[in-house]
């Protein structure tokens, strides 16, 4: 390795060495009999979201494979989070990059991308991403990191502290320390791939379930076992759902999927807000949807246990878009079909 790459990656690694884990909560105002629903929060990391751990392995990933060089632009597909945290590392060692993202991106998330330096290149519709992102790399003589094929190889799922020994650490004092189900949604599908190997690889009993929004190919691929499927219109639920399999989403290791509708997801959100002060993006709405719909299946069985599930990003990125009741009707839908669902969750 030259020294410029030794420099980067020991420049990635001390800023790691800097960073402390996320906070499990534990959403104690839920009140199903002996069962407990945890919220881990990644809204916590220095570019606050989930993406943060994936864009810090993909450039370890690329550095050590000897795509990424002094100078080298870094190009990613990416609806906005993912891009986000690949600016602050591209910025951190120094290369440029270009972020390619549907016009509909939350305008938050442009000015964080280029807070750190990014350039933003917008395509109509995120079926089109894809292809520009690989035209844009290859114009400028660039890397395209494609989340969507490295996610799932660029984690050590086996530890190193990736997010499923994360979870399982911080669960073991807890009255369920090995959760009967953690909840996970795809967006490449990486960390849910990291989740159910490490479920796997520990010999641990908990479930993984992968829920996914409206207009992704994810549940439908999972249900008929088809990797082709594609779809002519992209996830309303930004950061999760895409319009076709990719390589990173590992069917194999997912016991169950749960379809959650858009509408739902963004009245959890709001549900979550209201009633426990945490604001959370369309995603952990989607995410803890499906645990509280697990939760009400374990308590009609008499089951006790614990369900883990993430919080992917804050909701404060979403203040024009998912957290504005004109926006959300014109775009998703009434959310008040699902607001009867979740008055009748039990609480404290």
């Amino acid at each position: 390795m030259t020294c410029w790459v030794t420099q980067a990656i020991n420049t990635i690694n001390a800023d790691y060495q800097r960073s402390a884990d996320t906070h499990l909560i534990k959403l104690a105002p839920i009140a199903f009999k002996n069962i407990d629903i945890y919220l881990k929060d990644e809204s916590t990391h220095p570019t606050g979201s989930l993406k943060h751990r994936l864009a810090r392995s993909l450039f370890l990933y690329a550095l050590c494979n000897g795509k990424i060089v002094q100078g080298t632009t870094v190009v990613e597909a990416s609806s906005g989070s993912t891009a986000v945290s690949e600016a602050y590392f591209a910025k951190m060692i120094g290369v440029p990059f270009v972020a390619v993202m549907p016009k509909s991106t939350a305008q938050s998330k442009i000015a964080l991308i280029e807070r750190y330096g990014g350039q933003c290149h917008f395509v109509d519709c995120p079926t089109q991403m894809h292809s520009e992102a690989t035209k844009v790399a290859k114009e400028l003589n660039g890397y395209f990191m494609d989340q969507f094929l490295y996610a799932e190889r660029a984690t050590d799922w086996r530890g190193s502290n990736n997010i499923a020994e994360s979870i399982f650490e911080q669960m073991k004092a807890e009255p369920h320390p090995v959760p009967h189900t953690i909840v996970m949604s795809a967006g490449t599908g990486g960390t849910s791939a990291t989740i159910g190997r490490y479920i796997r690889y520990k010999g641990l009993a908990s479930k993984l379930v992968v829920v996914d929004p409206e207009f992704s190919v994810f549940f439908e691929s999972f249900k008929t076992k088809d990797h082709t499927l594609t779809a002519t219109k992209g996830s309303r639920i930004e950061g999760i759902g895409r319009p076709k399999v990719e390589a990173s989403f590992q069917h194999d290791v997912i016991d169950e999927m749960i379809a959650v509708p858009d509408a739902a997801s963004v009245a959890t959100m709001h549900w979550l807000n209201n009633t426990m002060g945490i604001k959370a993006g369309p995603s952990t709405g989607t995410n803890l949807w499906g645990a509280l719909r697990i939760a009400k299946q374990m308590s009609e069985n008499g089951e006790a246990g614990s369900i883990v599930t993430l919080m992917c990003d804050s909701g404060e990125r979403y203040s024009d878009t998912y957290y504005s009741a004109e926006w959300v009707q014109e775009t998703i839908g009434s959310p008040d079909p699902y607001n009867v669902e979740l008055r009748n969750i039990p609480l404290r």
